[in-house]
């Protein structure tokens, strides 16, 4: 059953000036219609920017742990609608129901932890070096926050993003990804019904072009917070830049697994499976690189091959699928041409390696999961992202010939090393280039209290997640407060105390 959505300005559900809409369909099943949407512009997001504007003068002064009371009503409320939010993702992106209710339980929890950190946004206190004299530092709102989001994990990466800039005293102009936006509606509509304030939160709907280029180059724009692949980012890091705003990537990743001779491969097996094909491989975390020590190779790839075939490929609100669609024709394509890149490369396809007709498949755009072999450190297919169910395997000859093929990319965003040797692990630990390791677990899977993000073309130094994200949204104001009743001037006075 389908609706009509509609852009969420200044507390009302509004359409676009042009009138025009946009279709947005299951992946699994495109006669499956989920809704219509406002094909929306400049006009929209200059409304969107003015009601966050106006917005904020009074938001900024509710004090925070108030905004935290509201946050956490987002979370009852998300709680209690888990499944209804879980099964309208999978319509909309595809992946399987198990995977979308805990992208809405990373949600939930971010929800709770955003309330708690209201409590904590922490400062510093620190001695003076002069008499009478104290030195204070607060946490600030900065203002109007950009947020622009993929569609990948529709509800948990805006958690990510909108709940810390609430709970820091921002207000939101949310521009969700286009595959998404029935997702991100329900987020505004939660939001809303929890009692966050007419014009705090805002959402249009519209192209990268139309909507996300006008919302980073607006003047009323203050914090810009993306992800998505590593080359809109630089765009939007080139034309933010040149107006001086705060930005925050979280871009792409090209990640890999090592698997030691004394690792637990049946334990290695299910985790690079769930890295690997957990959400068709559209995950920035995503297992795209499996390095194998040459002492297990064979054996670990036969292992591996004869699970990658029997994995259940169809619509995701079957509970007995285990891999959905890709999200939409152009990504399905990329897949393929990717695949034909292997194979032109040298490297040999062992499992998969072509797009599911047939039947229902005919309706939806499925792809096998698949695997080469015998690919080589330097190949279009072990260096760029592919955002899709395709595996290189490395074969190497020691540790340290994995950690160099490891760390030989543009990224650096997530790892794992399969061994029971400590003394391993903690060199991982220490020589991997990523912002994200893992010992003995797959790639994926974050943590709502932890940092996330990456290093090298990842993105820009911020982090998602865990105290660090509450930095990004607020400044550091400096206060002196001086009771001495005298003038005192710092570093010179210090010579006369």
């Amino acid at each position: 059953m389908s609706r009509e959505y509609k852009n969420f300005i200044a507390g009302e559900w509004v359409d676009a000036a042009s009138g025009e809409r946009v279709e947005n369909r299951n992946p699994a099943d495109r006669d499956d219609l989920i809704g219509t949407f406002p094909k929306s512009g400049e006009a929209e997001v200059n409304a969107a920017v003015a009601a966050a504007r106006e917005a904020y003068k009074k938001w900024r002064l509710v004090p925070a742990p108030i905004r935290g009371e509201i946050l956490k009503k987002v979370g009852d409320i998300m709680t209690a609608h888990k499944e209804d939010i879980a099964r309208v993702m999978t319509r909309e992106m595809g992946k399987v129901l198990k995977e979308t209710r805990g992208d809405t339980q990373e949600g939930i929890d971010t929800a709770y932890y955003a309330a708690s950190e209201t409590r904590r946004l922490f400062s510093h206190t620190t001695p003076s070096e002069l008499p009478n004299k104290m030195n204070i530092s607060f946490r600030m709102p900065i203002g109007v926050a950009g947020i622009i989001t993929p569609w990948n994990f529709p509800m948990a990466i805006p958690t990510w993003k909108i709940f810390p800039a609430l709970a820091c005293g921002n207000t939101v102009v949310f521009k969700p990804a286009s595959d998404t936006p029935a997702t991100a509606t329900t987020l505004v509509e939660i939001l809303a019904e929890a009692g966050v304030p007419e014009g705090v939160v805002n959402i249009v709907h519209g192209s990268g072009s139309k909507v996300g280029t006008p919302l980073v180059a607006h003047p009323g724009v203050n914090v810009i917070s993306f992800t998505g692949s590593s080359e809109a980012g630089k765009q939007i890091y080139s034309l933010a830049g040149s107006k001086l705003k705060r930005v925050s990537l979280e871009l792409g990743g090209k990640n890999a697994v090592i698997v030691m001779p004394d690792a637990d491969l049946d334990l290695a097996l299910e985790g690079v499976l769930w890295g690997a094909f957990g959400t068709t491989g559209q995950r920035c975390t995503a297992t795209s690189r499996l390095i194998l020590h040459e002492a297990v190779h064979d054996k670990f790839v036969a292992m591996l091959v004869e699970r990658a075939n029997r994995l259940k490929v169809g619509n995701g609100l079957d509970e007995s699928v285990e891999m959905g669609p890709c999200v939409n024709q152009g990504q399905l394509n990329v897949v393929e041409e990717y695949v034909q890149i292997g194979k032109g490369e040298g490297a040999q396809l062992v499992a998969g390696g072509s797009r599911l007709t047939g039947g229902a498949y005919d309706k939806g755009t499925f792809h096998q999961a698949t695997i080469f072999t015998g690919v080589k450190p330097g190949m279009r297919l072990e260096q760029e992202e592919i955002f899709g169910p395709v595996l290189s395997v490395i074969k190497v000859q020691s540790f340290d010939e994995a950690v160099t093929v490891l760390n030989d990319t543009a990224y650096g965003l997530s790892s794992s090393i399969y061994t029971r040797d400590v003394n391993l692990a903690f060199k991982a630990v220490r020589d991997i280039e990523c912002g994200i390791t893992y010992v003995n677990g797959p790639t994926i899977g974050a943590e709502a209290h932890m940092p996330f993000g990456g290093m090298k073309e990842t993105g820009n130094g911020h982090r998602e997640g865990g105290w660090q994200v509450y930095e990004f949204f607020s400044e550091t104001k400096t206060v002196y407060v001086d009771f001495s009743g005298k003038l005192q001037k710092a570093q010179i006075d210090t010579e006369q105390v």
